[in-house]
């Protein structure tokens, strides 16, 4: 059994906050996988289903960011899942807009939501680090990571969020490698036609005036 977190605060009024990011991507496994409905308990919403005949119960703790741990340990005691058999999803400040990162155990790096469930299950359990840029000035963090997406950074969060739910069942089958380079594979192909199709926009009206000038 796996357990996948996603970290973020509780409240409509969050709901598409930078720091929720991590509510977002197991929201859209769920979703995607037809997992089973939410339910309350545990100081969270938690649900379950099934990736590749590996069962997996998502948790969005409901403690807001900061008490984040006492959801996931909770939950994680009741059904006697090792800590190696927890994977969190998380904003990341240092990390480009739109890139994903596996990380195994290690330091919370100063987020609140991963020093709360250090404090409850231990360092040693897996991360997915969302990249979602940093504003550049430490004072200016904390309004950072609670505005909004804009609508220009919803576009990759959307592509991004798909991609995860794709490729979740790697992770549940601890092929973390394979789902990492399965979201920069993705990343790369849009990228590529990204810049294609820029590149066609430009070579239009060239294109068109060598034709009328010849």
């Amino acid at each position: 059994m796996q357990l996948f977190v996603g970290l973020g605060n509780p409240g409509q009024q969050y709901q598409m906050n930078r720091h929720n990011i991590g509510f977002m991507a197991v929201d859209e496994i769920a979703n995607a996988n037809s997992f089973g409905p939410w339910r309350s308990k545990f100081q969270g919403l938690f649900c379950e289903g099934s990736l590749e005949n590996q069962k997996v119960i998502i948790l969005k703790p409901s403690t807001f960011m900061n008490l984040s741990g006492q959801s996931v340990g909770e939950l994680a005691r009741f059904y006697k899942i090792n800590s190696q058999d927890i994977t969190v999803f998380h904003d990341e400040l240092d990390l480009t807009p739109g890139k994903c990162r596996f990380k195994l155990s290690g330091s919370h790096a100063g987020h609140n939501g991963l020093k709360s469930i250090h404090s409850h299950i231990g360092e040693n359990y897996k991360r997915i680090r969302l990249g979602i840029g940093h504003p550049g000035q430490k004072d200016l963090v904390s309004k950072y990571v609670l505005e909004n997406f804009s609508k220009k950074e919803q576009q990759w969060l959307e592509k991004l969020l798909t991609k995860i739910a794709d490729e979740a069942t790697h992770l549940a089958n601890d092929a973390s490698e394979k789902f990492i380079n399965q979201i920069s594979l993705g990343s790369k192909n849009e990228n590529k036609k990204d810049k294609k199709s820029k590149e066609l926009k430009v070579a239009t009206p060239s294109e068109k005036t060598n034709f009328q000038t010849d």
